[in-house]
This record gives C-alpha cells, sequence and structure tokens, in this order.
C-alpha cells in the first residue's frame, strides 16, 4: 500500500489558470434586454416587497440600466 499522495505529486491543471483575472466583458450578465425593478432587487439579494421595488425603480430612473452592472459581476 502507497502512503505517497497522487495528486501532491504531479500538477494539477485546475490551479493553473486560478491566478489569472477573468476579462471584465465575460463577467457582466446582461444581455441587452431591458431591466425591470424585479431584476434589481433580486440582483441586490433583496426580497421582491413594494418598498423593495420602489427602491429599484428610483435607481432605475437615476441610473439606468447601469444599475444592475453595479450590483452583479
Amino acid at each position: 500500500m502507497s502512503t505517497s499522495q497522487p495528486d501532491a505529486s504531479r500538477p494539477s491543471e485546475a490551479r493553473a489558470g486560478d491566478d489569472r483575472a477573468t476579462p471584465d466583458d465575460l463577467l457582466h450578465t446582461r444581455t441587452g434586454t431591458d431591466v425591470s425593478p424585479e431584476d434589481l432587487v433580486l440582483a441586490a439579494g433583496r426580497d421582491v416587497t413594494p418598498q423593495n421595488l420602489e427602491w429599484a425603480r428610483r435607481k432605475l430612473a437615476d441610473e439606468g440600466p447601469a444599475a444592475l452592472d453595479k450590483l452583479l459581476p
């Protein structure tokens, strides 16, 4: 029975790219469609309530669709 650890002796391909950053254009999830207040509320991790929907409407009116980009990577 061998006591060596097989993963420790060979380089891991999964670890090879871990130190590189993902380009910004690959991180954004918006598909070019309109952003709804519900989208913004959910992206912020909030419950869909009348108060949160009003917050999202104001934020969208002030910032436009970029409001969603600011919340999501």
